[in-house]
């Protein structure tokens, strides 16, 4: 039998070690993000795991939060195991947010469903029947969270959002052995990149096919849509908000719903204007630059015109008041007054946009059965 000089056996262990290290690094670098619109979080998909990084889980959030989703069995590498582990696909969820929920019943595992904060802002029949057969707990609100419910369900994951990173109760719960997830979806400003989110739970539920199958014909069809509309020329102008106390709000140039307004082939009055949050205006300012408006739209929480000459009479002198223009999503709830909107929306822009294409540019979809919006009567 051969003998292997030391120094030889040395320089074969230091090659072995090299290249496991270089297969280590090449097992975590050589994978491409998979997201495409959104801005807000990153999928590197691997073959037994995968890496969800989310960048933005609040606006002006300053560093990543990591997180490892390995199924069973396997061993990831020594430089990703800082980062928090879950074991995929979970078994057991509570989420915090209505725009969570549409992921869980497209990718079919409402069953996994343990709890929510607020139920009775759940409008989906298919989760109500849930609630009602007693399979999904209430856990308080999202800064008073329910710690004794939430350890007693002890969940695979906890699908949090916030507003920073201060939320102490979400801490506590964390220490005691929760997986605590951070999904920054409402901080999206483009109606795509707010949908893309299935992806994050698509990954999570070991589903990512799926998720990015859903996703595409999303895309498909609000892309379709923007096509179909591409050559109007005349673009109806659009007033949107209502008073608060002595305040207008309204959305800025660049914020979620101004582009919805773009994309429907509108010219949103406030387009022009910096920012992706509210515009705070006095009524003088709004009726000077909108009286004359063709269409108001999303009135705040109005149902009815009666209730907003209610609120405020001065409302009546708009023409789209006038008309008979003004459109809201408000009156589409669910049977214990869940709005349909804030629910289902964010993850259905294809939705959204037809069915405000149907309300400005009635004669591209005739006939057209809307989703969300309403003309208020």
């Amino acid at each position: 039998m051969k003998k292997i000089v030391p120094g030889l056996f040395i320089m074969f262990l230091f090659v072995a070690i090299s290249c496991k290290q270089k297969e280590v690094v090449q097992k975590t670098t050589s994978v491409q993000n998979s997201i495409e619109h959104a801005d807000g979080f990153e999928l590197y998909e691997y073959e037994d795991f995968s890496i969800l990084k989310v960048t933005r889980p609040w606006p002006g959030a300053t560093e990543d939060l990591v997180y490892v989703l390995k199924r069973a069995g396997t061993t990831v590498p020594d430089s990703l195991v800082k980062y928090p582990a879950i074991s995929i696909p979970i078994k057991s969820v509570l989420v915090t947010s209505t725009t969570h929920l549409p992921a869980l019943e497209i990718l079919g595992e409402l069953e996994t469903l343990k709890g929510f904060p607020g139920l009775d802002y759940i409008s989906s029949e298919m989760i109500r029947k849930q609630i009602d057969a007693g399979k999904i707990r209430e856990i308080g609100q999202n800064e008073l969270l329910n710690t004794e419910i939430i350890l007693d369900v002890h969940p695979d994951a906890l699908v949090a959002f916030g507003m920073d990173g201060n939320n102490t109760v979400l801490k506590s719960i964390e220490q005691a052995g929760v997986s605590v997830i951070y999904n920054g979806d409402w901080a999206e400003q483009t109606p795509l990149g707010k949908a893309e989110w299935i992806k994050f739970f698509g990954a999570l539920y070991d589903k990512s096919a799926l998720a990015t199958t859903t996703f595409k014909s999303i895309e498909t069809n609000y892309n379709q849509t923007l096509k179909e509309i591409s050559s109007i020329k005349k673009l109806p102008t659009v007033l949107s908000g209502a008073m608060y106390q002595d305040v207008w709000y309204l959305p800025q140039g660049q914020s979620w719903a101004a582009v919805f307004f773009k994309d429907a082939q509108t010219n949103y009055l406030w387009s022009q204007s910096e920012g992706t949050g509210s515009l705070s205006l006095s009524f003088e300012a709004v009726y000077e630059k909108a009286q004359n408006a063709d269409f108001w739209i999303n009135p705040a929480q109005f149902e009815t015109k009666e209730q907003l000459k209610k609120a405020n009479p001065h409302y009546a002198n708009f023409e789209a008041f006038k008309n008979d223009r003004v459109y809201s999503f408000s009156a589409k709830k669910g049977k214990t007054g869940g709005v349909l909107f804030y629910e289902l929306g964010p993850t259905r822009p294809d939705l959204v946009l037809k069915d405000l294409v149907s309300i400005v540019h009635p004669e591209v979809f005739p006939n057209y059965q809307r989703t969300f919006y309403e003309k208020l009567q």
